[in-house]
């Protein structure tokens, strides 16, 4: 089985945050990844090339529908135009009906990463098969009342699991606090497989609780309110000097 080691402040390479090791071992970055939900979209580029200055590696780009949950974001337009603001790893999460209907697109407007809700598609495996074809990584992500047994038969077949800390649909919303058993349900079932998936967490996340969803096991921590809100680069920096 491999050994899971959780470090702190590795060079990032390649896009990639599980590097190899010897004897077998994989080593799981941390990963702060802003999310541009909570943005000023009037200086979005600006602020984009502010958390990639902070040292942020990741930025999250929430996709919502009106329809798998209430609110509606932004979708394929605004990817597209500033993905040629940063060259962080684009980290998609699809809050929509039937994910799989707008993949490709997706993947051809610059997304990195892209990760579907399991309540959202009849099929998973159809959608993380679409994923892995137009060479992007696939994620699965799961409500705060979903189980996490649902997922376990994709582990083997997904880069990142994302467990929601809130109700998704909406930014600034308080941790759920028993989704960190959930966040370490998730990770003992990753090393019981003897395998390297991310656990990425969405939702609460401030500098005085980031330390609770890491000790639970997950590695890629979506933030906010908690980056935008006030001056970016302290707020990235403050995030990331705790993970």
């Amino acid at each position: 089985m491999w050994a899971v080691v959780l470090i702190t402040h590795f060079k990032f390479l390649m896009g990639f945050n599980i590097l190899s090791a010897s004897e077998g071992t994989k080593i799981i970055m941390n990963i702060l990844a802003p999310s541009i939900l909570s943005a000023d979209f009037t200086i979005l580029g600006e602020q984009i090339k502010k958390t990639k200055e902070a040292g942020a590696k990741y930025l999250h780009f929430d996709v919502m529908d009106g329809i798998f949950v209430p609110s509606i974001s932004f979708g394929l337009p605004v990817l597209k135009s500033i993905r040629k603001a940063s060259d962080q790893v684009y980290d998609v999460h699809l809050m929509i009906e039937e994910p799989i209907r707008y993949i490709e697109e997706f993947a051809e407007a610059g997304a990195d990463i892209i990760t579907f809700h399991i309540e959202a598609a009849s099929d998973s495996r159809e959608v993380i098969d679409k994923i892995r074809s137009c060479g992007k990584k696939a994620g699965i992500a799961i409500k705060p009342k979903t189980p996490v047994e649902a997922i376990k038969p994709y582990l083997e077949h997904v880069d990142m699991i994302l467990v929601m800390t809130v109700e998704p649909g909406f930014g600034g919303q308080k941790y759920i606090e028993y989704c960190t058993d959930k966040i370490r349900e998730t990770r003992a079932l990753i090393t019981e497989a003897g395998l390297s998936v991310n656990v990425e967490i969405d939702g609460g996340v401030t500098t005085e609780n980031i330390r609770v969803p890491l000790d639970a096991g997950a590695n890629v921590i979506v933030a906010g309110s908690a980056v935008f809100c006030g001056d970016i680069n302290s707020n990235v920096q403050k995030l990331m000097s705790q993970m």
